[in-house]
């Protein structure tokens, strides 16, 4: 077989399967548009187009000047068509450019030289332009970019970490920069007088609660369109507040359960840990099955410890069956019983029990879903077990690393500074035994997010510059992690690219349908691309998965009334959040724009108050151009915020 090196341009489409899903034939037209013009960029450049397959484009250069001359107009001319068209619908591709050695049969090119390039087009942005070490080697005396190095990434199937650079396309300010600019923000000036924390906290208030028209009479409140705008989870938890009693939630119209946190019989707490990492990992499986409605690790949690009989549990997350079990971990064996139970009838579906040596868990919770999904009448949905998002999504076969992952995951719930620390300290021993643990990459960079949002640390940004590093590590190894694309989607509007957050957050919930922490990230996107009514729905599907983190989430609810100017109906839901996070700052700024804009100055005033007692530094920041920035700003300071 003929061998040779070559310069080979792998490229996708981003959101490829969203936008099939919501428009086929409207997407089919915009690639075929899109291609004509990849195709003729490729042979103005004297390459060859090797081969496609739906979304991507495979080439290869005799010259790597060529090539990435070739991958900057792409995308460059795809920008400009992309203006023509609305931001749900824009299409853009991420492109890789690597120069390697390939086998050739054929018009067909193999071999780790295309491997590389496609997983540099998978480390990619939207709209962006990665390449290798050995390219940028070549190219960067030679053209005329500026170009920002990566570093040494570990991608998956490639032994050797591999040098990535990125093609700066432009050198308009970052994001964050930009956000800073229209929100009036100098270094000479807040920064210099309130520090980088308490910049970062306004910035958060500012873009939960200012993205709404304002009201001209704020003394009369807009009808309330909808006759019960409350998800039927979120009224049953207010009910049970107010003493009444709960209505029972309906069940979905296909198969749902509940896993139950398994009991842990070695009789060591230390070793609690590894029972509840078994049960979470059961649940995040089981979320990624499509046809199949599973309630979401908080909500399940919550029995932890509880006598609680299955028929109550059914009842009170509208599930049909509960899945529930105990652990024993002596030595290098495990012991793993389960039952599946209706929780209807209270009748047993099914038992099993595995005694195993310790090395066997991945087999044994594969073997778990398989009887589950089978007993409970989705063999028809058995077949999804063999696709290759199921085959990676343990993400590692190092036991000892899958260990430490889990008592990260321990940590990691727990939300306190120091938790979160431990939780980061074990993940990256995990990372440290196995470098392409994508489960353990994306974990980091949720604690960096964590870090960055309740200020933990001196730099929220560069928190938040760490946590799209590790998530972007999680992605390159596993492009279907979906708490990584999540992860991105909370740190695309946080860093003021609330459009491309509404797209990284779809893509999260296309993958795993059942992730409540993904249509939190979604809802948070809609609302910053001042989108509340659908930001409104993905947090009623949140809630619906995840019935008792209804305080966690409405915020998220409440809000969404604050910006659709239904202050009434938002103001006992965000004290219900309030009431589970007292020390909310955006909860209680939500809540102030919300009675100064009733004209309650009062209440106001004790918001404010609150905020002043959460962050003694707080300062409001100076007034921009935009006139809902400036409506919300001078409602904190009639309430007395400086």
């Amino acid at each position: 077989m003929e061998r040779k090196l070559t310069a080979i341009l792998c490229a996708d489409v981003y959101g490829y399967s969203r936008l099939m899903g919501e428009d086929e034939e409207a997407t089919l037209q915009t690639l075929s548009a899109y291609r004509k013009i990849i195709d003729g960029l490729i042979e103005t450049h004297r390459g060859r187009f090797v081969n496609s397959a739906g979304d991507s484009v495979l080439a290869e250069f005799t010259s790597v000047v060529e090539a990435v001359n070739c991958a900057v107009e792409i995308q460059s001319a795809l920008k400009a068509e992309n203006q023509a068209l609305p931001l749900e619908r824009r299409m853009q591709l991420r492109i890789g450019v690597n120069l390697g050695d390939v086998m050739v049969e054929g018009n067909q090119i193999y071999g780790d030289g295309v491997n590389v390039a496609a997983r540099l087009e998978s480390l990619a942005e939207p709209g962006g332009i990665c390449l290798s070490g050995v390219v940028h080697d070549q190219v960067k005396g030679r053209l005329a970019f500026t170009y920002q190095d990566l570093g040494a990434q570990v991608v998956k199937n490639i032994a050797d970490p591999v040098q990535v650079w990125r093609v700066i396309l432009d050198r308009t300010p970052s994001g964050v920069e930009i956000a800073r600019q229209r929100r009036g923000y100098s270094r000479g000036g807040l920064l210099s007088l309130t520090g980088v924390a308490i910049v970062a906290s306004t910035i958060l208030v500012i873009q939960h609660v200012s993205f709404k028209p304002p009201r001209t009479h704020a003394s009369i409140p807009q009808q309330n369109p909808h006759p019960n705008p409350l998800p039927q989870s979120f009224r049953s938890a207010r009910d049970r507040l107010r003493g009444r009693g709960a209505e029972t939630l309906t069940l979905p119209s296909i198969p749902s359960i509940a896993v139950l946190p398994f009991t842990d019989l070695s009789g060591d707490p230390q070793q609690e840990y590894f029972s509840d990492g078994i049960s979470n990992q059961l649940i995040e499986d089981l979320s990624r099955l499509q046809g199949l409605f599973v309630i979401a690790r908080n909500s399940s949690f919550a029995y932890k410890g509880k006598s609680t009989s299955e028929h109550e549990v059914g009842q009170e997350l509208g599930v049909k069956y509960v899945l529930e079990g105990n652990v024993r971990k002596a030595n290098d064996r495990v012991r793993i019983g389960v039952e599946l139970v209706d929780a209807g009838s209270g009748m047993e579906m099914w038992t099993q029990r595995f005694d195993r040596p310790l090395q066997n868990i991945f087999a044994v919770q594969d073997e778990i879903v398989r009887d589950v999904v089978t007993t409970a009448g989705l063999i028809f949905k058995v077949d999804q077990l063999n696709a290759p998002h199921w085959a990676e999504s343990h993400s590692t076969d190092n036991l000892v690393a899958f260990d430490d992952y889990l008592r990260a995951q321990g940590y990691v719930w727990r939300s306190t500074k120091e938790d979160n620390e431990q939780a980061r300290d074990w993940a990256n021993k995990a990372i440290g035994l196995d470098p392409r643990f994508a489960h353990a990459q994306a974990l980091v960079g949720w604690t960096y997010l964590n870090d960055g949002w309740n200020q933990w640390g001196l730099d929220s940004q560069a928190d938040f510059a760490l946590a799209r590093e590790f998530a972007k590590k999680a992605l390159a190894l596993d492009d279907s992690e979906a708490s990584a694309l999540a992860l991105v989607a909370e740190l695309d509007w946080l860093q003021g690219q609330p459009d491309q957050a509404v797209v990284d957050g779809r893509r999260a919930v296309d993958i795993n349908p059942n992730y409540a922490f993904g249509y939190l990230a979604l809802a948070d996107a809609l609302s910053n691309d001042q989108r509340p009514k659908e930001a409104f729905d993905a947090v009623e599907k949140a809630i619906r998965l995840d019935p008792a983190g209804r305080g966690f989430y409405s915020f998220q609810l409440g809000n969404s009334y604050v910006q659709r100017g239904l202050y009434k109906e938002g103001i006992p839901i965000l004290k219900m959040h309030l009431s589970a996070y007292p020390n909310s700052l955006v909860g209680h700024s939500a809540l102030l724009i919300a009675y100064i804009d009733l004209g309650l100055d009062a209440e106001a005033k004790a918001e404010a108050a609150e905020i002043m007692r959460i962050s003694p530094h707080f300062v409001v920041p100076p007034a921009d151009n935009n006139a809902w920035h400036q409506h919300v700003l001078a409602d904190f300071r009639k309430a007395g915020l400086k």
